[in-house]
């Protein structure tokens, strides 16, 4: 490392003030600062001593993250393997040429297929990999570039954003649509507010929501991702037809189908269906399936005091709130609908968990304020169960509530603020 260190301090002055490489210091800074803590100190009095900084906390939740990158992997390759052991045929499209080139092969019909194998492990990966590469050459290049022109630091704030944005992204994607979908979270969900600290939206969500109004059929949460299904196959001895993609539906879909009566029927807490759920061995985007690698990341945010507690608490209490009040409404008509699916069914589902551990809590997005981290997250609880229940078209909701309350987070701020104010003057006077 002594080494390497020496190197950059031979190099330092091409990229200070003057040098002939000034315009390239942010790229210099990001890359020497990633290796080493900046030797920049505050020379005035009085400073306070903290051993966080922001590449730490940002590499944590990068840490926190892991569980959702394995399950990922191990999920989309799962459902992969168990969709062509039910009888159904691969894929004709270039993951399947490198699944086989690597000298793996899809499971056969009526095969039992394992949860955890190399098998699943590769055939997710080769789905998610290219997703999350796209997303970092994509998105780094816009952050740098965009840093060099206004002359700020390469901040570690991408790093997050690059990590999350794959997780809630269908394993089919095309990697156009990434690029333009984290170019579009990047530039006008961060960088057109002054970059990172500054952004009033989160830049995974603002990215997704892009996409989810742009390209609505291939993100939209009714139907995602299943590769598989005979029975759109057409005489494939004679004309060789596969279904690039087939669309089958998650369970917020199926309680969203009011024909389908008594579908959750008996769906209790604990059952081998919720379970599934929980554990994450269900159709989704690739990292948001599971519950219990969401409630891994949440342990470590919380115990390195990364993200709020409060925040994720709040989430859990406006959605028992209102699932409790809806589950009322519902059970004054005999038919089984989405009003009458319980609170646990929720938080295992679509994207609630990493919404609640991961986005809502975004330093910058949400409130800074203890009261308000609450308001925040009561809130974001409330209105992601309204979604899915209330509004026909769309059975997710979890990205909507959140960047809906993330504007609404300063003015949760202001009213905190102004009540302690308003307190103080008070006990003042008096």
């Amino acid at each position: 490392m002594k080494f390497i260190r020496d190197q950059h301090d031979k190099v330092a002055p091409l990229f200070e003030e003057g040098g002939k490489l000034e315009k390239l210091h942010p790229v210099w800074e990001a890359h020497d600062t990633l290796l080493f803590t900046p030797g920049l100190v505050t020379k005035a009095a009085s400073h306070i001593r903290d051993a966080l900084d922001q590449k730490r906390m940002m590499i944590t939740v990068v840490v926190a993250l892991l569980p959702c990158f394995l399950m990922a992997m191990f999920n989309t390759g799962y459902q992969a393997n168990v969709a062509t052991a039910a009888g159904a045929l691969p894929l004709a499209d270039w993951h399947t040429a490198i699944y086989q080139m690597l000298g793996f092969s899809y499971a056969a019909a009526g095969d039992a297929v394992p949860l955890f194998s190399l098998n699943n492990f590769m055939l997710g990966a080769i789905f998610f990999l290219p997703v999350y590469i796209t997303t970092l050459a994509v998105g780094g290049i816009a952050e740098v570039a965009i840093c060099i022109v206004r002359r700020h630091s390469v901040t570690e704030g991408f790093l997050v954003t690059s990590a999350l944005f794959p997780l809630i992204c269908p394993p089919t994607i095309p990697l156009w649509q990434v690029g333009i979908g984290i170019l579009f979270g990047v530039v006008i969900g961060k960088e057109i507010f002054g970059g990172v600290g500054m952004n009033i939206l989160n830049p995974a969500l603002t990215a997704r929501a892009f996409l989810f109004f742009a390209y609505p059929t291939g993100i939209s949460g009714m139907t995602p991702w299943l590769p598989f299904d005979t029975s759109k196959v057409v005489d494939v001895a004679n004309k060789g037809v596969l279904p690039d993609v087939n669309s089958g539906a998650t369970y917020l879909a199926m309680f969203a189908d009011d024909t389908a009566v008594g579908t959750f029927d008996g769906f209790a807490l604990g059952s081998s269906e919720w379970m599934s759920a929980f554990y994450g061995w269900v159709p989704g985007s690739m990292g948001e399936t599971s519950a219990l690698a969401c409630l891994i990341g949440a342990v470590i945010l919380i115990a390195s005091k990364i993200a709020s507690w409060r925040t994720m608490a709040g989430v859990v209490i406006g959605t028992v709130i209102m699932s409790v009040i809806l589950n009322q409404v519902g059970a004054a008509d005999d038919a089984q609908t989405i009003l009458d699916v319980p609170f646990y069914w929720h938080m295992v589902t679509g994207g609630w968990a990493i919404g609640a551990v991961f986005m809502a809590t975004d330093p910058v997005s949400s409130p800074f304020t203890d009261k308000g981290k609450w308001t925040y997250g009561v809130f974001i609880g409330i209105l992601v169960v309204l979604i899915r229940c209330v509004n026909p078209a769309y059975p997710e909701g979890m990205m909507l509530a959140i960047l809906f309350m993330n504007m609404f987070a300063p003015l949760a701020d202001h009213f905190v603020v102004q009540a302690n104010i308003n307190r103080r003057l008070a006990r003042s006077a008096a």
